[in-house]
């Protein structure tokens, strides 16, 4: 049986327009994957035409899925997301799962991730050797202070989320005018290619959907969209397509600055070496700057919100209530942001490099949301009466090929991974699993008086 969830949309003021909503998404998906990735994903699929299929492919099934999750968000407007959802659709196992992944898997091995790319654009800078061991020093680090800042109550308001989205931007469109306007490359890297095989093709996967991981931020603002019948969809069609053509254009100006398999051995340099070429070494280290803007505003921004989830989860009853303890001093979840860090270090320091942690993201974040995007149709027969101020477009198509694609991309992954020795995507789903043994025992444990 599923515990009631009171409603909160009346807490909610209707105040975001199409512009704030369009930048919030667009911020938020856009992070360090799109300056990272594109080396990797060279190095595993080495021909740009089937590289550029991947962005497309993904980015329509990513569309899809924030199309799905708006209706979600516009049903059920409250705190949590798609923690919401999952209970509403499921009942308190399910979330308690969502909530149990969300403190011990997805967001720790988000901020490692965020901390160790960091890491390594900073020593790319510094002019020093990118090494493991320097990496987790200078990532353990910036999840350290960053941990104790937020602790203490450090704030990102909204003009400082705008400040770090339009830096993502103009970095990108820099590298994207620069290559096609000023620099000297060739389209024939474009068309130039060599054999693809399937265990590279299922491993580079993991990159693209990790670089679009973060519409989900739709899940958070539906209920506070002005007319979100007409708007949701606008928002949610237009910041995706911005952040689709932003991803194939610089994958672009990449390639055509550069032959697929120089690309691939760019690393975290690929964007430092294309605006190097154009505009000399003043313009390398202007991209990476600002390249570290936009990671270091992520790995923040990720530390001050993400907690907040697991808070007001533990508000609700539905996790460990620890985590719902707030400072005597600073009034911040600090019980909730210390052990984000402490398991983001131990995520540092067991996974070692950044590929391998976003591999074991990606599989459970996005296992989890092919069932966050499935109750759409649950709720649509659940609640078949309840206001829906939003409709999916196309429905049932869209989220079925949302879920279906998701569903080959992930299984794709694990196959690709398994192919080359790395069990860690089976890790994080028996991690997974185990969250239901552990919820039957903490509801016997709640009950003992």
């Amino acid at each position: 049986m599923t515990t009631p969830v009171h409603s909160q949309a009346h807490d909610l003021r209707r105040v975001i327009g199409f512009a704030g909503g369009t930048a919030l998404i667009v911020g938020i998906t856009i992070g360090g994957g799109i300056f990272r990735k594109p080396p990797t994903i060279a190095g595993l699929v080495p021909n740009p035409l089937v590289i550029m299929g991947l962005w497309t492919a993904f980015g329509l099934i990513s569309i899809c899925g924030a199309l799905a999750v708006a209706e979600l968000s516009s049903l059920l407007p409250r705190a949590g997301g798609v923690y919401v959802f999952l209970r509403e659709a499921y009942g308190d196992a399910a979330a308690f799962v969502f909530g149990w992944l969300y403190v011990l898997v997805t967001t720790p091995t988000a901020v490692a991730a965020l901390a160790t790319v960091f890491a390594e654009f900073l020593l790319n800078l510094l002019g020093r050797v990118v090494d493991v061991p320097t990496v987790q020093i200078i990532a353990i680090a910036a999840i350290v202070i960053l941990t104790c800042a937020n602790v203490r109550g450090a704030r990102v308001g909204a003009a400082v989320s705008e400040v770090t989205t339009l830096v993502k931007v103009t970095a990108l469109v820099a590298i994207i005018l620069g290559a096609f306007l000023l620099g000297h490359g060739s389209l024939s890297h474009i068309t130039e290619g060599g054999v693809v095989h399937g265990g590279g093709l299922a491993r580079a996967v993991a990159s693209v959907i990790w670089t679009y991981d973060g519409w989900v931020a739709v899940s958070m603002i539906a209920g506070e969209v002005v007319a979100p019948e007409r708007m949701m969809k606008r928002i949610i069609i237009t910041g995706m397509l911005v952040i689709v053509t932003l991803y194939i254009g610089a994958n672009l100006a990449y390639l055509y600055m550069m032959p697929v398999s120089i690309m691939a051995r760019q690393k975290e340099a690929i964007a430092r070496t294309v605006m190097t070429a154009i505009a000399g070494p003043a313009g390398g280290v202007f991209i990476l700057l600002a390249i570290m803007t936009s990671v270091f505003g992520a790995l923040n921004g990720n530390l001050l919100a993400k907690p907040r989830v697991a808070y007001a989860m533990a508000r609700d009853g539905l996790i460990f209530s620890f985590l719902g303890k707030t400072h005597r001093r600073w009034s911040t979840p600090w019980a909730a942001l210390l052990l984000q860090g402490v398991v983001a270090i131990i995520m540092v320091l067991a996974l070692k490099d950044f590929d391998t942690l976003t591999t074991y993201f990606v599989v459970v974040e996005w296992a989890a949301l092919i069932f966050a995007v499935g109750a759409v149709f649950v709720l649509r027969r659940k609640m078949a009466t309840a206001l829906r101020p939003y409709h999916t477009p196309g429905y049932p198509w869209v989220p079925l090929f949302f879920v279906f694609g998701t569903v080959v991309g992930v299984s794709a992954i694990v196959w690709g991974e398994i192919q080359v020795g790395n069990f860690s995507p089976i890790y994080g789903l028996a991690i997974a699993l185990a969250g239901f043994p552990v919820h039957h025992l903490w509801k016997r444990l709640k009950r003992t008086p």
